[in-house]
């Protein structure tokens, strides 16, 4: 029987095998959809060992027929032995040994089957193990395929993002050209009629031209008449030409003094001093005192007298006198007024060439110009598209030149209140300065580290000079030779323009540009540079020898340890004081008795 039924356990073990597999398998949760799908899989790879088992089974079945036969021959032939006679014995020995041949074979057979079915059974075990790997990489194939489905459609998102972002550009970019297109007619139009204005101002100079000729041939008439007349009197000729070389002279004189306007103190031409430019290192804190109610982003000394002012994010600028104590040294600070007027924090001011009027610059994207004798606000220059970082009377104090975060620089009249001239820097201005009296060359240090050169009287585009980071101020020497530029990498360079090229650069440890508007500044003399650092210290460099000369420590914000950030400095045109300013409101006086 057991042998027999050998193809029912044979079905039993392998269906157990086959459930075994399927149970690794993420299947769904329903149990109908699991057993339909367990039955169609026994059915797959049970249907081609069909026949063999069939086969197997009808061996198993004649061998057990044959061997119930073979009994029941050797049980008749016993019992048959003590009734037979002897004739028959040689017959049944014969049968007997015939049956015994084909039970042997039958046996062989048996054996041959039995060897086929471990043979089968390894198949068997080999197939299933062939099935799980192939489930499991089944498995994979439907993971990854489930990834990239994700990965697909995330694209497909983006896809249709980016398109979005390109029709979004596309109009944005039409309407840009729309707008360009009405800049460039509204340009042509203002082109023309500055092209009228300024025939109509030649023909008036040329009028004018006329009208000064007609009345200097007029007073020379009149000159030579005065002359005849005098030809007669040699002792009155006499002293009229020693009185016309005398006055020739003092015309000169008054020139030449008009080429400079920097430097003389009233303090000094009273006592009856020359100027003096020899700058002495300062190494005390003579005033301290809060300029401002918040940040402190700007200083500059009156050029005529003890007059400081500062600019702050408090949206004031403010004038301090800083009256002489004994031995040269500073004595106080007095406020001598705020200039109001800008709703944005200062970021920069500047004295025009005869201390009467001063300018500052502020993040309301306008300039403004103050009286200092009234404290009045007479000039308001708005047009600016970005907060305006720097702002320099241009030669005469009626011009004024302004640079910007909109990535332009602004000439302005004061006489007519307008904006003469635009010029397209292409990246932000941090600081300008004018490099000749006449204001006919700018020097601007921009955002995108580079240096520009304009020459005002021309239409031609600047020189660029590129450094190697973001310029944060600019300075000159007394004589326009040399420029010092401020950098965002932590130094600062000197360049020589009469060879346009930099031919020093002073850093050191300890020393950090402290942000964007950081100003740095020459000595009078042009012995020394100042510059604030982020650590709130003072460095001091020689020029020539491009050493730290001293560090000035006295800016500190919360307790002694805590210092704050110095955003500018400023030496007096005509004394050995250094002011600086920080970001908490503190200004500090330098001394060096």
């Amino acid at each position: 029987m057991c042998n027999k039924n050998w193809g029912y356990v044979f079905k039993f073990d392998n269906f157990n095998n086959i459930s075994s597999s399927y149970n690794t398998k993420v299947m769904e949760n329903w149990r109908k959809c699991i057993i339909d799908q367990l039955q169609e899989r026994n059915k797959n790879q049970t249907q081609c060992f069909q026949e063999l088992i069939l086969q197997n089974n009808k061996l198993f079945e004649n061998a057990n027929v044959l061997r119930s036969e073979n009994l029941k021959l050797r049980i008749g032939a016993l019992s048959a032995g003590s009734n037979s006679s002897i004739a028959s014995d040689g017959k049944l020995s014969e049968k007997i040994q015939h049956l015994e041949q084909k039970l042997l074979m039958q046996q062989e057979e048996l054996t041959e089957l039995h060897r086929r079915k471990g043979e089968n059974s390894q198949q068997i075990i080999d197939l299933n193990v062939l099935v799980q790997e192939k489930d499991k990489a089944l498995l994979n194939r439907e993971t990854s395929l489930n990834e990239q489905k994700a990965a697909n459609n995330t694209l497909k998102a983006e896809i249709r993002m980016y398109e979005t972002s390109k029709l979004e550009l596309e109009n944005l970019n039409q309407i840009l050209r729309d707008e360009h297109q009405a800049l460039q007619l509204a340009f042509s139009s203002l082109e023309d009629k500055l092209r009228k204005a300024q025939m109509e101002n030649n023909q008036l100079v040329e009028r004018l031209i006329k009208y000064k000729a007609k009345d200097a041939d007029k007073m020379n008439e009149e000159n030579d008449n005065f002359l005849n007349n005098v030809s007669k009197f040699p002792l009155i000729r006499g002293t009229f030409d020693l009185f016309r070389k005398r006055n020739a002279k003092m015309q000169k004189e008054l020139e030449e003094a008009c080429r400079d306007t920097r430097g003389i103190s009233p303090e000094d031409l009273k006592e009856g001093a020359g100027p003096t430019y020899h700058s002495v290192l300062p190494t005390i804190a003579a005033i301290k005192f809060d300029a401002h109610d918040g940040e402190v982003n700007a200083v500059r000394w009156s050029p005529v007298d003890r007059i400081l002012a500062t600019g702050g994010a408090d949206r004031k600028v403010k004038l301090w006198d800083i009256s002489k104590g004994s031995e040269g040294r500073p004595g106080t600070s007095e406020c001598r007024g705020v200039l109001v007027g800008s709703n944005a924090g200062v970021m920069s001011v500047d004295f025009d060439s005869t201390g009467t009027m001063i300018i500052g610059a502020s993040n309301d994207y306008a300039s403004r110009v103050w009286t200092l004798s009234d404290m009045r606000l007479r000039h308001t220059l708005t047009g600016h598209s970005g907060k305006v970082m720097a702002a320099k009377f241009l030669g005469e104090p009626s011009k004024v030149v302004t640079g910007s975060h909109d990535r332009t620089l602004k000439i302005w009249d004061l006489r007519s209140r307008a904006c003469i001239e635009t010029k397209f820097a292409g990246s932000s201005c941090n600081d300008l300065v004018t490099a000749d009296g006449s204001g006919s060359t700018i020097i601007s240090g921009h955002f995108d580290k580079r240096i520009r050169f304009w020459d005002t009287r021309s239409d031609s585009g600047p020189r660029e000079f590129v450094l190697n980071g973001k310029v944060t101020s600019l300075d000159l020497t007394r004589d326009g030779k040399y420029l010092l530029s401020c950098v965002r990498d932590d130094t600062l360079k000197l360049m020589d323009l009469r060879v346009n090229q930099v031919i020093l650069t002073y850093s050191c440890d300890g020393f950090k540009v402290g942000c964007d508007w950081s100003r740095a500044t020459f000595s009078p003399d042009g012995q020394y540079i100042a510059v604030g650092s982020a650590d709130g210290s003072v460095y001091i460099w020689g020029v020539n020898t491009a050493k730290v000369e001293t560090i000035l420590k006295e800016h500190t914000s919360y307790g002694i340890f805590s210092r704050s950030a110095v955003t500018a400095t400023a030496w007096h045109p005509y004394a050995s004081f250094l002011v600086s300013v920080d970001k908490t409101k503190k200004a500090v006086i330098w001394s060096n008795v």
